[in-house]
């Protein structure tokens, strides 16, 4: 008799309270701590001071995930001017959703670990349209 191997798996949890919030933004920033593209931006360039940051990130996505007040910030601001000082292309998105992506699949399944990463993808969006517009006026007013 030969059972499956998905039988045998534990399923993944849904991504549904803070804790699990706590769990992913901790494993997706060591994901990004060791990535040869990220890091040098987070680490080298931000000069991120992880004691604070990941606080703040968990408050960040419970708010995106679950309507929680208690994020104070504007990220959009933040990136905008690291990307004065740092390359934020579509490689760099690109390689943070990826990461983001499969942090969420190792670790999550279910309809809130879908709409984490629906969500991730359209902050994305945003922010890399934004840097774009902004590195667009830059080029055309001559500040560059």
């Amino acid at each position: 008799m030969t059972e499956s191997v998905f039988a045998m798996s534990p399923a993944l949890p849904d991504l549904i309270d803070r804790a699990g919030v706590v769990r992913l933004v901790d494993a997706f920033y060591d994901r990004v701590r060791a990535d040869t593209i990220l890091s040098p931006i987070f680490d080298g360039v931000a000069h991120v001071d992880w004691h604070r940051h990941l606080p703040k990130m968990y408050d960040f996505w419970e708010s995106v995930l679950f309507g929680k007040n208690g994020f104070k910030g504007n990220p959009l601001v933040v990136h905008r001017e690291l990307a004065r000082r740092a390359p934020m292309t579509t490689r760099e998105f690109s390689r943070w959703l990826q990461l983001f992506h499969a942090t969420v699949d190792a670790l999550f399944a279910g309809p809130c670990a879908d709409e984490a990463k629906l969500r991730a993808s359209r902050i994305a969006v945003v922010m890399q349209h934004h840097i774009a517009a902004d590195r667009s006026s830059a080029v055309a007013t001559g500040s560059t």
